[in-house]
């Protein structure tokens, strides 16, 4: 079971977790994270070791830094302060919140990620340009297929393919919030997920060649990975949980 939740790309550490909440009256099922590791590391040999390790992550923190974009921000207009967004999106009661943002490969190509806030649950969207036509048209294609539900807001960063944000709204009838300047802590899941998708994409990846079946495919391993945050459950579990209490 270890190695069937490694090969889907799961950290030891939610491997151990899902272990006890799986099986919680069978010990003998239960293994630390340190194990797995130490079995990796020391005991694991060849061939084996390599195909295993490789799944895991590298380095904890994949952060990208913000200071080559600086240059792309800038006004936009009839912007809509988060200060302004409803107090259900800040605190998570509710679904359909997401925030958003590019994540920026090799130069020229990018894709679109969607995280919800109360779940986690990641969208990735293929978008072949930046400019603002193309980003917005994406993400309204995307969203305007989500449950009436799971549409309450948007936010984002000061990034000008957002420019058209106006033509998002009136598609998709979503509000966009935007961060203050040079604040992407204030899409504190969004940034996160940026990190753990450096996994499959690191920086300097040329995403013009990735398709939109590959972008499904990382975030359904994603949105089945247990999150600590989470109390140990998947972003998935957590969002069916949530959309079926709204009725």
């Amino acid at each position: 079971m270890v190695e069937q939740k490694l090969g889907l790309d799961w950290a030891p550490q939610q491997i151990a977790a899902w272990l006890v909440n799986t099986y919680p009256d069978d010990p003998a099922l239960h293994v630390s994270h340190e194990t797995i590791y130490r079995a990796l590391y020391v005991q694991a040999r060849g061939a084996f070791k390599r195909s295993l390790v490789a799944h895991l992550r590298r380095r904890p923190g994949y952060r990208r830094s913000r200071s080559t974009t600086y240059a792309t921000r800038g006004q936009i207009v009839d912007a809509v302060s988060i200060a302004e967004r409803p107090p259900s999106a800040d605190n998570r009661a509710v679904p359909g919140h997401w925030e958003g943002d590019l994540l920026i490969g090799k130069q020229g190509t990018q894709i679109a990620t969607l995280v919800e806030r109360r779940s986690r649950f990641v969208v990735l969207i293929r978008v072949p340009t930046a400019d603002s036509a193309t980003v917005v048209a994406a993400l309204a294609r995307r969203v305007q297929q989500l449950p009436k539900a799971l549409r309450q807001s948007l936010t984002w960063d000061r990034g000008k393919e957002m420019a058209q944000h106006a033509q998002f709204t009136i598609a998709t009838d979503v509000q966009v919030y935007f961060c203050d300047p040079r604040s992407p802590w204030q899409r504190g899941s969004n940034e996160n997920t940026n990190g753990l998708l450096r996994q499959y994409f690191p920086k300097g990846y040329d995403l013009s060649n990735v398709t939109q079946q590959q972008l499904d495919v990382v975030a359904r391993k994603l949105n089945g990975r247990p999150r600590e945050t989470l109390g140990w459950k998947t972003p998935a579990e957590v969002l069916n949980a949530a959309v079926a209490s709204t009725g």
